[in-house]
């Protein structure tokens, strides 16, 4: 197991310490439920230096991007952020990531932890370019600050006015001490806050005065427990659950990412799948009886008919009823379908919601 540079403050913290994606990363402190409502209604404090950066750089950056990934990264200006994702030759996702252009010729690309490897081999595999890339993963850490708190909690930090970086946009500008650091108004949680890249050397020091500055804000740390719970609410896709190798971004509702006015790795079988329609769609889905869904139980009919799979399911916080996404046959996909969760021997009655299950806190 790889640790993060502030394991041992995690250890400190009393944190419960899971194996996730190769690494040891605290999965709670308090408890979910706690963690998640200071981070929907406060602030909170993710470690996710696990996450990969890649720094891509010369005159052909922004060609090799466009050839690998499904978003337009032409319309991304100096301080502009992308999600978007990299498609596979088989109609699947490599993976999805989120483009940063730091420079005119140079672009940071973060991706998940699991797929650090895949990935790197996969962009290398299409770089014919010449395109420098650099696999800064070990080097560097990643903190999640957020809650509606954040910008308020952390703008004694830094001369960089946070409530000015709008939402996917990023400042390089001092912060908590250290100069040159990249402050994003990105995350996982849909509660607002921002995303700091620091170096491995630099992020106790971070760590230990964005605490000072939210003390008084009753800023905490956050595992991924609750991180997962977050992101749900939010109908935001976790690689490996909602997206794989084999779920095309058009069945995972990512059309929004899949810009066809360029030519990308599989873009001629995507654009005919979007042109004969999918068998299958990812939907949002909230219990109507009583039960909570999880990662692969099944999904069927009245009948009890088999017509999909469950890819993420929890008890949200924030709601307190069972929620989850699934794929299911495209005749069921729409808004208030009636669809059935096999828990254990019963099936249990949900309905087909739009997403983000949230919608009060959708200002993003």
């Amino acid at each position: 197991m790889k640790n993060t540079a502030l394991t041992h403050v995690h250890e400190k913290l009393g944190a419960k310490l899971v194996p996730f994606a190769g690494f040891n990363m605290p999965v709670q402190y308090e408890g979910v439920n706690v963690e998640h409502e200071t981070v929907r209604n406060g602030v909170g404090v993710f470690d996710v230096s696990h996450m990969g950066e890649f720094l891509l750089s010369g005159e052909n950056a922004l060609a090799l991007i466009q050839k690998v990934t499904s978003n337009d990264a032409s319309v991304l200006e100096i301080g502009r952020a992308q999600y978007s994702c990299l498609p596979n030759n088989d109609g699947g996702i490599v993976d999805d990531l989120i483009i940063y252009r730091i420079k005119e010729d140079q672009y940071l690309l973060v991706v998940n932890a699991s797929n650090i490897e895949k990935d790197w081999n996969w962009i290398s595999s299409h770089n014919d370019l010449g395109v420098e890339m650099r696999d800064l993963s070990e080097d560097y850490s990643l903190l999640a600050i957020q809650g509606p708190k954040a910008v308020e909690a952390m703008q004694s930090l830094t001369s960089v006015d946070l409530s000015a970086i709008k939402y996917y946009h990023f400042e390089v500008g001092p912060f908590a001490g250290i100069e040159h650091l990249i402050i994003s108004a990105t995350g996982y949680t849909g509660s607002g806050g921002f995303e700091i890249y620091c170096k491995n050397s630099e992020v106790e020091q971070v760590w230990n005065k964005v605490f000072e500055a939210g003390a008084s804000f009753g800023i905490k740390p956050i595992g991924l427990a609750a991180r997962d719970t977050l992101r749900l609410e939010m109908g935001f896709c976790l690689y490996g659950n909602d997206i794989n190798d084999s779920t095309s971004p058009l069945e995972a509702g990512l059309g929004w990412i899949t810009k066809f006015t360029k030519d990308f790795v599989n873009s001629e079988n995507l654009k005919k799948q979007k042109e004969d329609g999918v068998a299958k769609k990812l939907v949002g889905f909230e219990m109507i009886d009583r039960g909570i869904p999880r990662h692969d139980y099944e999904i069927v009919d009245a009948n009890g008919n088999n017509i999909g799979i469950v890819t993420s399911g929890t008890m949200a916080p924030s709601l307190g009823k069972g929620i989850g996404m699934g794929y299911v046959k495209t005749e069921f996909s729409t808004v208030d379908s009636e669809i059935y969760i096999q828990i254990r021997n019963n099936k249990v009655k949900a309905k087909v919601v739009k997403m983000p299950f949230l919608q009060e806190i959708n200002h993003l």
